[in-house]
């Protein structure tokens, strides 16, 4: 390390104290907020992206920036300050309006809102996951694309993480499968405080980080003190030097550094600090600026420096791209695609035909046919299953199995780690060039919960296959059968579940999933076996892709519609008989996906329920979901009460699910009108 100077030192502590003082004056200035943090924080925020951090401030999206994930997102007004700092489009304006209404400097980073901030951060740990996931993704492209003498995808993934992260049990799962699979490109930050909303982190949690991370297989640093510049300049390049293993840097902070009074408490994690204490704090930190949101030029122009070094990198990148495009021109274009979010074309080709099958099949089954003909077509296609690969059939035959010596297998094993799992495609989805998939039972997807959440608030296009839909799963029993999920899942705004009735409904519902970019999508699928939908014409692609349609015309005007989703939707068109047989006719719509069904136009949606007819739904879940469906002339035979453990033909009978029973509700909501 070459000489510093006390000029330089200087400098450095007023960059420094800037992202300091940005913060605890946009926080009580909100009047609410975490000043703590960004406080203790500031050093290492200024030696990242001055020094280490490949980011050009003029271009947020640049393919090969390094991602910084700062997963303890309460701490917002650090990544603000550095940002606006940093040269990022973010104006004093946006740091003044912290946390109020249309600034781009929400609470918690929000991805898509703020330039600069990779992913939605706030529920803690989720953070951290995301990050494992966008090294996974670095890794998986910088093998497929990177020729020797040619590294063009070569970048870190970097994140920040409190105590509470640490504790939360997600970040125990991804930090495992971190090291596990040796992601040498992921290093992260412990802010270690000893600080949490309560008081000390010793009320409840006294693990040895260090030691865990070590034994999850993680090169551990140290930093005895989080304002030294030197020390943590030194282990950031000691992580960067392992190539091997992730690394994580423990570094103890001070929380609300330079509140003489509140300092080193909880009462600087998640408060204003006061405006007494706000006055203090200047003259502690020896800043001689008493103007709110005041940062002198010495600061902007050090700080701007980041632009011009970001250009710099950039521009070397591009003639290296430019070298990588004549040699390997076909590779190029590919990266180009993947990167951009585009579909190679052709693709939907590969979908198998299965109109001429007449086996019953289960719908798991084809499901893990339909992905793998499109993985064949289309690399991007990466993910696997918690543990449950043969059942959830994700598992690519002859993919191979991405390890840390195998960087091109197709299937990734995630273990029993649902949580994790989640947000770390979701990781993968933010970093770009992989299309995400991961699989579960069902009723497990509530240990995803959290992340699905986040991926629809972020739009992310990841794929989940869930198995076992209902009570169909049969002697596994209540525990594993899915009874409120789906209205659960429903639930979420940008969200979108299919349950397909059949093999063909299967291979319309991977359709829509790859084409639809704009949010997750669920495929919910069943373990038994479905028979076949006799159908006429060929308009099922845009009929999936309406989200519900007729499947089955009655003879005239219909006196009723029967709607069911999946493995229900035989039982109405075996009721549709029994009451055409009495003369009463009925219409049978199967509904893949309510909320496809719901973006359609009016006039499709009552052409597909006529208005003032009576509705008969029938799904083997909660009712919760189907109040809009239903209306003032609808009834539901579905399940409010746990389920049981039996063959899963008897468990249809006992509860219900039968052509028989959907013809005796059918004419009961009738009668009144018969």
């Amino acid at each position: 390390m070459s000489e510093v100077t006390k000029g330089d030192r200087d400098l450095t502590t007023l960059c420094v104290n800037a992202v300091r003082v940005l913060s605890m004056d946009a926080v009580q200035q909100a009047n609410s907020g975490h000043p703590g943090t960004p406080m203790a924080l500031a050093p290492l925020a200024y030696v990242l992206f001055t020094k280490h951090l490949k980011h050009d401030p003029a271009d947020p999206n640049w393919p090969n920036r390094d991602r910084f994930v700062l997963s303890c997102g309460h701490a917002s007004m650090l990544l603000y300050s550095v940002l606006y700092l940093s040269g990022y489009e973010i104006s004093s304006d946006e740091i003044r309006n912290f946390r109020q209404w249309g600034a781009r400097t929400p609470g918690h980073p929000e991805f898509g809102l703020t330039p600069g901030v990779e992913t939605t951060t706030g529920p803690l740990g989720q953070g951290l996951a995301n990050a494992v996931g966008m090294a996974i993704a670095e890794t998986k492209l910088s093998t497929a694309f990177n020729h020797t003498g040619h590294y063009v995808l070569d970048h870190h993934t970097w994140f920040i993480a409190s105590d509470g992260d640490l504790m939360e049990g997600i970040s125990h799962e991804a930090a495992s499968l971190a090291g596990h699979l040796g992601l040498g490109k992921l290093i992260g930050f412990w802010d270690d405080n000893s600080i949490t909303i309560e008081g000390e982190r010793s009320l409840a949690d006294s693990d040895d980080v260090a030691k865990r991370f070590d034994a999850y297989g993680w090169q551990v640093l140290h930093v005895e003190d989080g304002n030294d510049v030197d020390a943590i300049d030194d282990a950031i390049d000691a992580a960067k030097a392992e190539l091997h293993k992730p690394s994580l840097i423990i570094v103890k902070t001070i929380i609300g550094y330079g509140a003489p009074h509140k300092q080193n408490t909880a009462d600087a994690h998640g408060a204003p600090l006061g405006a007494n204490e706000v006055l203090e704090a200047r003259k502690q930190l020896g800043w001689e600026y008493d103007e709110p949101f005041f940062v002198p030029v010495e600061a902007l122009h050090e700080w701007g420096k980041c632009k011009d070094r970001g250009e710099k990198l950039q521009q070397a990148w591009i003639k290296t791209f430019h070298t990588y495009r004549k040699a390997f021109p076909a590779d190029a274009d590919t990266m180009i695609r993947r990167l951009a979010g585009k579909l190679p074309e052709g693709w939907e080709d590969a979908l198998p035909d299965v109109s001429g099958e007449i086996t019953p099949a289960a719908t798991r089954s084809v499901s893990g046919r339909v992905l793998g003909a499109i993985a064949e077509h289309v690399p991007e296609l990466f993910g696997g299953s918690a543990d449950l690969g043969p059942s959830n059939n994700t598992l690519l035959e002859d993919g191979g199995d991405f390890s840390a010596t195998n960087r091109e297998g197709r299937n990734l094993h995630f273990g029993v780690r649902e949580h994790a799992m989640g947000a770390i495609c979701n990781g993968m989805a933010l970093h770009g060039g992989i299309i995400p998939y991961a699989g579960t039972f069902l009723v497990f997807s509530d240990y995803m919960r959290p992340a699905l959440r986040l991926a629809a608030m972020m739009e992310l296009g990841t794929i989940a296959i869930y198995t076992h839909d209902s009570i169909g799963l049969g002697e596994d029993g209540p525990t594993h059968q899915p009874i409120e999920t789906l209205a659960a899942l429903r639930a979420i705004p940008n969200f979108t579940v299919l349950r397909p009735a059949d093999a063909a409904e299967t291979v319309e519902a991977w359709r829509y999933a790859m084409k639809h970019r704009h949010g997750p999508c669920a495929l919910v699928l069943t373990r038994q076996k479905v028979p076949p939908i006799e159908r006429q014409g060929d308009t099922l692609t845009s009929d999936v892709a309406h989200g519900a349609y007729v499947v089955s015309e009655a003879q005239g005007d219909p006196a009723i519609v029967l709607i069911g989703t999946g493995s229900e939707v035989q039982h109405c068109l075996g009721a549709q008989s029994i009451l055409r047989d009495e003369g009463i006719e009925a219409s049978v719509v199967s509904c893949p996906s309510l909320e496809i069904f719901a973006r359609q136009q009016e006039e499709y949606r009552r052409s597909v329920l006529p208005v003032g007819v009576p509705r008969l739904v029938v799904e083997a879940a909660h009712p919760q979901s189907w109040g809009r469906i239903l209306g003032d002339h609808g009834d539901m035979i579905g399940l409010e009460h746990f389920g049981a453990s039996a063959p899963a033909p008897k468990l249809f009978e006992e509860f219900g699910f039968t052509a028989d029973n959907v013809a005796a509700r059918a004419r009961k909501l009738l009668a009144p009108r018969i």
